[in-house]
């Protein structure tokens, strides 16, 4: 059981061949591929202003390259249309977005006492515990709870560039990361304003099935191009921006169960600080080996734009093993908006490749 818990932290966001495992060496290639359309009042409000029928893709590519027992090489790259997930339906423009999500060297030793293992590269924030399934096929939702994301989110979804340590002993799991920035705001290597950052976290397993853990990061956020650095403001490395969290899954049966509560809070000089709480729980019920159903209720209330929910249902089939369609709705409450509710329905294909698997002696 801790082998199959480290790959799957290792991967993170990307799932690990079969055949690459049991090898001492080799490489495998995986991809999942998803369309969707969507009809949602959020695509006919500022800026975008357009129609409320969209239409995107998104690709995530996974390779991973086994250097023998101990070592490996993971990557998650992605691409998507623009407009795609729901955050961006209401923003200006089209195209076509290219992240690097995860690109890791790792080193993982296992014995019968726990496990250790440390990566570094480009790799998901170590805080929460939603991107362990944020890939469309892990997803039982669509949409991702309202904290997580790319457009000024205080948990991104982008890869951070940094070191993060694994490790597990019986029922316990830990992890801590450092990072070039907070994920409050993801900085290239390339830009300026990088400072360093920790994250981490640990859980417990009090029986199997049911698992509760907490995390936390801390770290300067601000950038001097940040849409949120006010003239005059104080230097970004001085003001440090903080995030606690718990989360608990639960499992039994055909229903699994998730739930995160976290806080956070971005300090200023010039303006009052920003603090945002944020919560949701989500759960899954499978109906057959074909059916599933799936709803998620989350909220944000933050000091600048006040009250935010959500609540999101999906129906899901599945045609074969590796195709997945699902059908969901999304009301959305904006607060401030011009619309006092948001309707989303979206119909999404997903569709996972295996592509190649080159095994090593």
């Amino acid at each position: 059981m801790k082998r199959v818990f480290c790959f799957l932290v290792l991967g993170m966001l990307c799932p690990i061949g079969s055949n690459a495992q049991e090898a001492s060496s080799g490489f495998d290639a995986r991809a999942v591929v998803s369309a969707q359309g969507a009809a949602s009042s959020l695509s006919t409000e500022s800026p975008r202003f357009g129609s409320p029928a969209t239409g995107g893709y998104r690709v995530i590519f996974y390779p991973v390259w086994k250097l023998n027992d101990n070592w490996a090489i993971t990557g998650a790259l992605q691409s998507n249309s623009r407009p795609y997930f729901q955050e961006s339906f209401s923003t200006a423009g089209y195209g076509v977005k290219d992240n690097i999500l995860l690109g890791t060297l790792n080193y993982l030793r296992v014995s019968n006492r726990g496990s250790l293992m440390v990566r570094v590269g480009e790799l998901p924030t170590a805080f929460g515990s939603f991107l362990l399934h944020y890939d469309d096929a892990a997803n039982a939702l669509i949409d991702m709870p309202l904290q997580y994301g790319y457009y000024y989110k205080p948990v991104t979804t982008l890869g951070l560039t940094g070191g993060q340590v694994d490790v597990t002993r019986g029922k316990w799991d830990g992890r801590v990361q450092f990072a070039n920035s907070s994920p409050a705001n993801p900085r290239s290597v390339f830009k300026g304003d990088q400072y360093a950052n920790w994250a981490g976290g640990a859980g417990y397993t009090v029986r199997q099935g049911l698992r509760v853990g907490f995390s936390g990061y801390r770290g300067p956020y601000l950038s001097r191009d940040y849409r949120f650095f006010f003239p005059g403001e104080a230097k970004p490395n001085s003001l440090p921006a903080h995030a606690v969290g718990v989360d608990v899954q639960w499992a039994r049966g055909h229903w699994n169960v998730q739930g995160e509560w976290q806080t956070f809070l971005m300090p200023y000089k010039r303006v009052a600080p920003f603090h945002l709480e944020a919560g949701y729980v989500e759960a899954k019920r499978v109906l057959s080996p074909r059916w599933s159903v799936a709803g998620r209720g989350g909220y944000t209330d933050d000091s600048f734009s006040g009250f935010k929910e959500s609540y999101e249902a999906v129906g899901a089939f599945r045609p074969n093993r590796l195709q997945i369609v699902k059908v969901g709705y999304e009301l959305r409450h904006q607060g401030q908006s011009a619309i006092a509710f948001d309707h989303s329905f979206i119909v999404q294909l997903v569709t996972s490749l295996h592509l190649l698997s080159l095994a090593g002696k």
